[in-house]
């Protein structure tokens, strides 16, 4: 199995293309299709990692899509934030949200940690 290391912006789409026809063959893991998916998955993350870092969400920002793809109302986050009107003010940035506040909305809502204690693009003085 001969795998190059992906350097430039060509050897990525390469890599890419590569990629996807191997993923198209759905090989199993331990074939030499499959440990070359595997190798060059793990090069294109990186590559892509050093080349397209993508910034975590705003935490605000990452609660809404959470609601949205729950299907939650802001009644619904009551249990996570406090009452109603704490909800209220922290969706719209005029409160932070506490550790308390983080630690319930991770494990109940299953927002990492990493996302949430980030402050907000703009939190209301």
């Amino acid at each position: 199995m001969e795998v190059r290391a992906i350097r430039t912006e060509a050897d990525y789409l390469a890599a890419l293309q590569e990629v996807s026809r191997l993923i198209d063959l759905d090989p199993s893991m331990d074939s030499p299709p499959g440990e070359r998916l595997e190798v060059l998955g793990t090069l294109v993350q990186a590559y892509e990692a050093r080349h397209y870092p993508i910034d975590p969400p705003d935490p605000i920002d990452a609660i809404k899509f959470r609601m949205d793809q729950s299907g939650l109302t802001v009644k619904d986050l009551v249990p996570y934030i406090g009452p109603l009107n704490r909800v209220y003010e922290v969706l719209a940035r005029r409160r932070s949200l506490s550790l308390s506040m983080i630690r319930r909305l991770s494990d109940g809502l299953k927002i990492p940690a990493e996302i949430l204690i980030r402050e907000s693009d703009s939190i209301a003085a």
